[in-house]
């Protein structure tokens, strides 16, 4: 199988999300393909505000990561121009995926972080077979530190407010780190 969405085809850094924006264009995706500087902005007019959340969301984290052991924040001064610039464009090392995560241990060997946007999206993958044992921290974020997986709320300010993104980015260092969880 082969993952669809955007971004970098070689990212350590992946987010899924069960829907692709409602585009002709992206209708069909067959392969991960990388924007371009634009499209994150021609996305979201078209789609609407939501899509400007997920990309809004996604740079915040990327900014919100131990700037030691994460290296977005040294690509650009910040988040919004990590999002206009560099966020899901090639050698970003960031991709956001519509299809199941793929757990290939050699890149796992990379350190690669997947993060399944949503609960009810995690649970639907689990329901169609994603080879995942995750631990529920609490009602909203669950982990599988064997395959650096983890689930947060939808990427939506609401959902991952800065208090949620903050709680991310700490369980992210954690599982970088290759620590365990009780």
């Amino acid at each position: 199988m082969q993952q669809t969405g955007f971004g970098d085809n070689k990212a350590q850094f992946c987010v899924y999300l069960a829907n692709k924006p409602a585009m002709p264009e992206y209708q069909q995706l067959d392969s991960v393909m990388a924007l371009a500087p634009g499209d994150i902005d021609r996305i979201y007019r078209h789609c609407g505000n939501g899509w400007r959340k997920i990309f809004n969301v996604y740079a915040k984290l990327l900014f919100a990561l131990d700037k030691h052991q994460f290296s977005y924040a040294q690509h650009a001064s910040s988040w919004q121009e990590f999002r206009d610039n560099l966020l899901l464009q090639k050698h970003s090392n960031t991709a956001l995926l519509f299809s199941p995560p793929l757990f290939d241990l050699a890149l796992q060997q990379h350190n690669t972080i997947h993060i399944i946007a949503g609960r009810t999206y995690a649970k639907q993958l689990l329901a169609e077979g994603l080879q995942a044992e995750l631990q529920w921290l609490n009602e909203e974020f669950a982990i599988d530190p064997n395959r650096k997986l983890l689930v947060t709320p939808f990427f939506d300010y609401r959902q991952l407010n800065n208090e949620k993104i903050g709680y991310t980015a700490a369980l992210l260092l954690l599982l970088k780190q290759g620590k365990t969880f009780a």
